[in-house]
């Protein structure tokens, strides 16, 4: 019967593995982000922590909404693992920096699914990504907007920085 339930799939196996993969990698952003929040917190970054918990909030919406598509298609969404998170950081810069560097990981494993679908013909889980592309556009913008004050106000405090932040 499983045979039989995935060959009436409205997804490709292929894509479906892969969205597989991405619900991991948001919930792992989302712990990274959750952790960026704890450090920001901890140091006096209120706003940036603000802003960090925030971004938990959206990976972890993203997730879901990859989730819910492959059952919707008639797939096997599986719940995921989420494996260890960096505590540590030197500077609120450096958080930054590495929720960037994240954000565009996520953007390339994103860009990666377009593609297979395009290739093996699955338009719905094509047209599904399109809102993750858009997405993804902007949540670098936002990094690079934030990662921009540190350049633009060099020499000032980070607390300086951080409640211009609350701004963006």
């Amino acid at each position: 019967m499983k045979d039989v339930a995935r060959q009436k799939m409205s997804i490709k196996v292929d894509c479906m593995d892969l969205l597989n993969e991405q619900i991991e990698k948001e919930s792992h952003a989302a712990s990274s982000y959750l952790a960026m929040a704890s450090w920001c917190d901890q140091h006096g970054y209120s706003n940036s922590a603000h802003f960090f918990y925030h971004q938990v909030n959206e990976e972890r919406e993203h997730m879901m909404r990859i989730f819910k598509f492959i059952n919707d298609c008639g797939g096997n969404a599986l719940s995921p693992e989420t494996g260890r998170v960096n505590h540590d950081y030197a500077s609120l810069e450096e958080v930054f920096e590495t929720a960037l560097d994240q954000e565009i990981e996520i953007t390339k494993s994103i860009h990666g699914m377009v593609i297979s679908a395009r290739k093996q013909g699955d338009l719905n889980t094509e047209n599904f990504l399109q809102w993750f592309v858009t997405e993804q556009m902007e949540e670098e913008q936002t990094m690079r907007d934030i990662l921009g004050l540190f350049d633009n106000m060099s020499g000032m405090a980070p607390i300086l920085i951080d409640d211009r932040i609350k701004k963006e």
